[in-house]
């Protein structure tokens, strides 16, 4: 992971230690944001797997889609 990357994934990491227990584990897509967030993250370095982990968020609403939804290479 880069260091860009490393610094970006702090918020994520706190997220899923904090927050992530209470909100529960009721996500539309496999894998969970966070876990997306951090793969994209570990893949693409700190600017494209950013964008990659805002688009997946934005994608995560009611009237969006669901199911399987793996990192692109």
């Amino acid at each position: 992971m880069t260091p860009l990357a490393y610094i970006i994934s702090l918020p994520v990491r706190a997220y899923r230690l904090v927050f992530s227990p209470w909100v529960g584990f009721n996500c539309r897509y496999h894998p969970t944001c966070s876990a997306y967030a951090m793969e994209a993250l570990q893949k693409h370095g700190g600017i494209k797997g950013t964008y990659l982990a805002v688009r997946r968020i934005a994608r995560c609403h009611p009237w969006g889609g669901s199911g399987i939804d793996n990192v692109p290479d």
